[in-house]
């Protein structure tokens, strides 16, 4: 697979990419709580306030006392109320990315990469096995170690919410674009914490020029382990659409042969987003309702879709109320990146890409 054609079309799938992202996060943000947020508890919510099917951000609660209680985040995640984008760690770890690239080039190390942690990121901004990493980087130990040492969540999720940049960058070479997530994600994950993290970014890499979201799909798999859970996870999502089995089927079957991984688990969630991803088509807006309507770890995979489809579509394509609201905005923890704009990350991250051309 080659890389995208035009200048042109390059930027305007470029600025999808984070559009995307960042819409995505906010449609799944007020109901991140997987082991609360069930698919059937999330469909009940949209059914009493008549907005199924989904084709905006979440309404806003009918009332206080309705049974439903979204993140305490929700007034300014909901449709009406957004004026640009909250922060949070889907999108913190896409601008901390762009600043390890435009700092470091290509060559990055993942010494580097925890270096850049420590320096631009707020400990209290970070979760799981990124806090167990950033812990271990301040009490003076280096990769591999950081990954390993007293840290549970080494197959959690965040490795693959940082995936990201690399696909951005690499555009229409998928392998590529998983050595540099692979490089970025062995600082605080094994496993497959890391394939995660390389499927995500072959996956939008790939997206560039992939004629078909299924091909793109297919494309991703092939840069990590055949033999890994991750793997046949998404191989079993791929086969259960082909089969034309339904949405709701596909994630039932898969959801239980995944039990006990845990919401945040990168493996259950990879198969919301592939579910997402097959059944959405191409189409923007059914992408990144149908995945965050999914469940589990709602805002990181309603980002990753929402980074896909945009990339595969380019921004023009991004129906306006999911662009509109954002206002070009972007709220970040990442220090000197606070209220950048949207468009401002897509040309510095149009430079890189071009420059790896």
């Amino acid at each position: 697979m080659g890389p995208a054609h035009t200048d042109t079309d390059l930027t305007d799938r470029i600025l999808g990419g984070w559009t995307g992202r960042i819409a995505g996060n906010m449609l799944g943000k007020p109901v991140e709580q997987g082991e609360l947020w069930t698919r059937d508890r999330i469909d009940r919510y949209l059914r009493q306030a008549d907005a199924l099917p989904l084709t905006d951000y979440l309404p806003e609660p009918i009332s206080e006392h309705d049974g439903f209680e979204l993140r305490p985040e929700w007034r300014r995640c909901v449709r009406g109320r957004i004026h640009g984008s909250c922060r949070d760690d889907d999108v913190d770890y896409a601008i901390l990315g762009l600043d390890l690239l435009e700092t470091h080039g290509f060559g990055f190390s993942t010494e580097q990469v925890g270096d850049l942690w420590l320096l631009r990121l707020p400990y209290l901004q970070t979760f799981t096995a990124e806090r167990a990493a950033y812990r271990n980087l301040a009490s003076g130990l280096k990769p591999p170690l950081t990954a390993t040492y007293d840290n549970p969540y080494q197959e959690w999720i965040g490795a693959l919410i940082r995936a990201d940049i690399f696909g951005w960058t690499c555009p229409g070479v998928p392998r590529r674009a998983a050595q540099l997530a692979r490089r970025d994600a062995v600082l605080s994950h094994t496993g497959n914490g890391v394939y995660g993290a390389m499927w995500a970014a072959a996956l939008i890499a790939a997206a560039f020029t992939a004629p078909t979201v299924r091909h793109a799909v297919d494309d991703a798999l092939a840069v990590i382990p055949a033999s890994s859970r991750l793997a046949r996870t998404v191989r079993r999502v791929v086969s259960l659409h082909d089969t034309r089995m339904s949405w709701e089927d596909t994630l039932t079957t898969v959801a239980e042969e995944t039990t006990g991984m845990g919401w945040i688990h990168t493996v259950p969630n990879a198969a919301v987003l592939t579910a997402g991803l097959l059944y959405g088509d191409g189409d923007f807006t059914r992408t990144i309702t149908l995945t965050v309507r999914g469940g589990l770890d709602t805002d990181s995979n309603g980002a990753t879709a929402g980074s896909v489809a945009g990339v595969f579509g380019g921004a023009a394509a991004i129906p306006d109320q999911w662009k509109a609201p954002l206002e070009d905005t972007v709220r970040s923890a990442v220090f000197g990146f606070d209220r950048v704009r949207i468009s401002e990350l897509a040309q510095r991250t149009l430079r890189l890409a071009e420059a790896a051309i």
